[in-house]
């Protein structure tokens, strides 16, 4: 299972919860998530996809805590089964 897989399942999950995930990409502002996930009720996260076991790089680990100052919630997943109970928490709060 490669980074690849895991964020396609990613965006076929957030649609079936009638959401979308673009792709996130900002020039000139390196470091930030790979998706921007918005669900339904103004629910919005960003999510880090990682290849199983590989962590996020030093100036990812600062922008993850930049947008969470923010109050913006920033997570990082490397499985598929990350994803159900990341969006579960993602809609509960």
């Amino acid at each position: 299972m490669n980074e690849k897989f895991i964020e396609k399942k990613l965006v076929e999950t957030v649609k079936k919860l009638g959401g979308i995930a673009p792709k996130f990409v900002s020039p000139g502002f390196d470091g930030v998530p790979d998706r921007i996930v918005l669900l339904p009720h103004g629910v919005l996260a960003f999510i880090e996809v990682k290849a199983p076991g590989k962590k996020m790089r030093p100036l990812q680990v600062r922008r993850k805590r930049q947008l969470e100052r923010l109050g913006f919630s920033v997570y990082c997943i490397d499985c598929i089964e990350q994803i159900g109970v990341i969006l579960d928490e993602i809609q509960s709060s």
